[in-house]
């Protein structure tokens, strides 16, 4: 029983978060308005579109996804020393052990989780960097034009996948608790959650 006790909190956790975004991603489709994720998707939509009319605007454009960038290379960076450190961790310990423990499955789902957030940090800022080209073209001119739908495509990828970087991120929060205390993990779970529904609720405006 006391070996069973933690997987069951284990699995019990991964399916809450994985339970909440399934919820989030239907809300998303049913009505785009009903979350910031998809807010955001209308938003770069729009930040594309309105920069297209705006001669002059592209030096804006490019300092706007210069700042996209680096937020995404802080992020990739910080996931990557931070999965250096749990393999190295793992690796002081003789490395994997023959016998699959709670710690050592929460040990490589922290890699793995790590792992993500650089992945995604990574594709984020290749797609901004096309974007950049795309954005820097003369506005009015036709090979502008012509890369119109392409920019609004490769904007908002690079912004999901930013965002995704940062929730991945996030995610391995519940993972370090249950490495210390498995039993405490679903409770983890859940307090992040909380703290993801204040931010992934549609935004409103601010009354003055």
């Amino acid at each position: 029983m006391n070996n069973t006790l933690p997987w069951i909190a284990v699995v019990i956790s991964f399916l809450i978060v994985i339970g909440y975004e399934v919820q989030i991603g239907r809300a998303a489709r049913k009505s785009p308005a009903a979350t910031a994720r998809s807010n955001h998707l209308l938003l770069r939509a729009q930040w594309v579109a309105a920069l297209a009319k705006q001669e002059g605007s592209e030096m804006v454009a490019v300092q706007a996804l210069r700042n996209s960038l680096m937020s995404a290379t802080i992020n990739a960076s910080t996931a990557a020393l931070a999965m250096m450190g749990s393999i190295s961790l793992i690796e002081s310990k003789g490395g994997l052990l023959k016998t699959l423990s709670v710690h050592v499955a929460l040990e490589l789902c922290l890699v793995g989780t790590l792992f993500a957030t650089y992945v995604c940090s990574a594709l984020s800022m290749r797609f901004i960097h096309h974007a950049g080209f795309a954005l820097s073209l003369p506005v009015g001119s036709p090979e502008r034009d012509n890369y119109l739908d392409l920019a609004v495509t490769y904007v908002q990828r690079g912004g999901q996948l930013y965002s995704w970087s940062l929730r991945f991120f996030l995610f391995s929060a519940p993972i370090v608790l249950g490495l210390i205390q498995p039993l405490a993990m679903p409770l983890g779970a859940i307090v992040l959650l909380l703290v993801l529904t204040q931010f992934d609720r549609a935004p409103k405006p601010i009354k003055s």
